[in-house]
């Protein structure tokens, strides 16, 4: 969709070609009508700029409040497309011109949603956890399970046991081993009750109380995998806008220290699109897809890249994962786990970004849903080498 286009002739006469009535998003209207009978291998977008955009006067190349009647007729593209496919799904103008956000419908039977939150002692970052997601979220099917990995401080035991005794919805499950975070997540969806699983670090904290009612009616898409969230340092930054792959060799967070108002590039901050991964700080998926799959790989991936691990698995399964911009969350950053600052853990760095490039080095080279020349050279993204 631009203004540089090629379609098969075929395609274009079999949907009736451009339509009365889109005139300013004409390109956009034909664009989903076309692309909606294709499948995702025939659409090819080349990563080389081939088309200079004119910014003549009157040009929404220089101010798009210059042709106003665009966003609307793009506006009603959209609502055309949908209402043929997902009736029941809403859409209105986003936060920039020319963009949309659609509200995908819920099932008519809510889902029970199980948050599983791994944790050792910590009770000064597990408390507010909790807390938040418990007081702040509307969604009102849900279920945290605190998975306790060998917490020794009275505080935290202490915690633990009041939370579940005093509020029904959190239940406290004791993984008796040495961490793995791969494993204790993995213990804890044997457990979860709901039909939609939730991986959660113990340092998040909603901010938005929609935050899981959006992920929740993105995860219910058949179509769609993974489900991630935008996460903030509590500085008001951009800690996750989704994952880019190959950065640093593996992976790593795109737009990573942005403001937390900026557009970002084409406005991706401010719009839920489709990413190979999302990070498994806040991530939701259908229960049913999570053991499809096999869970997370907890024999070579005990601590980093399990979650872009899960996410390419659920890829190459034929599902597209998704990040939202309308889940808004705080995360401290990996505070619990600490850095990998001792011989024994650099090893196992290592030999779990050596097993990423061994399994998925041609995808990790080139992402499918970002087109990068040298993922080395990206600045807005800085290397995961950490558990999510």
């Amino acid at each position: 969709m631009a203004h540089l286009g090629v379609y098969r002739t075929e395609w274009v006469r079999a949907v009736g070609g451009f339509r009365e009535g889109f005139e300013g998003s004409q390109d956009h209207d034909l664009a989903l009508r076309v692309s909606g009978r294709l499948a995702a291998e025939q659409i090819v977008h080349i990563p080389r700029v081939l088309y200079h955009w004119r910014a003549g006067k009157g040009s929404t190349a220089l101010d798009s409040s210059e042709k106003d009647y665009t966003a609307q007729a793009g506006l009603a593209a959209v609502r055309d497309y949908l209402a043929s496919r997902v009736p029941a799904a809403e859409v209105s103008v986003g936060d920039y011109p020319n963009t949309y956000r659609v509200r995908w419908p819920f099932p008519e039977r809510l889902p029970l949603v199980s948050l599983l939150i791994p944790t050792r002692d910590g009770v000064d970052i597990l408390r507010p956890c909790v807390d938040a997601i418990l007081e702040h979220t509307r969604y009102p099917r849900f279920e945290v399970l605190i998975l306790d990995n060998q917490s020794r401080c009275n505080d935290t035991l202490d915690y633990m046991r009041d939370i579940s005794n005093r509020d029904q919805r959190v239940r406290i499950l004791r993984w008796d081993e040495p961490f793995n975070y791969s494993a204790i997540n993995n213990f804890g969806a044997l457990y979860a009750r709901g039909d939609i699983i939730g991986l959660v670090n113990n340092d998040i904290e909603p901010i938005n109380p929609d935050w899981l009612s959006e992920m929740v009616r993105q995860a219910c898409r058949p179509e769609i995998g993974c489900v991630g969230a935008k996460l903030y340092y509590p500085n008001d930054t951009i800690q996750h806008a989704g994952v880019i792959l190959g950065l640093g060799g593996v992976a790593g967070h795109s737009h990573k220290y942005f403001p937390r108002r900026h557009p970002g590039y084409f406005y991706r901050l401010h719009l839920a699109h489709n990413l190979s991964a999302v990070t498994g700080a806040c991530l939701l998926m259908r229960k049913a897809l999570f053991k499809e799959v096999g869970g997370l790989n907890e024999e070579h991936l005990a601590i980093a890249f399990n979650d872009v691990d899960l996410c390419l698995k659920v890829r190459e399964a034929g599902y597209r994962n998704l990040w939202t911009p309308y889940a808004e969350l705080y995360h401290h950053g990996s505070v619990s786990r600490g850095e990998d600052d001792n011989p024994v853990k650099r090893a196992r760095a290592r030999a779990e970004q050596d097993y990423m490039r061994r399994t998925w080095r041609d995808v990790l080279d080139h992402d499918p849903a970002y087109n990068l020349t040298n993922p080395h050279e990206y600045v807005a993204t800085r290397r995961i080498g950490s558990a999510p």
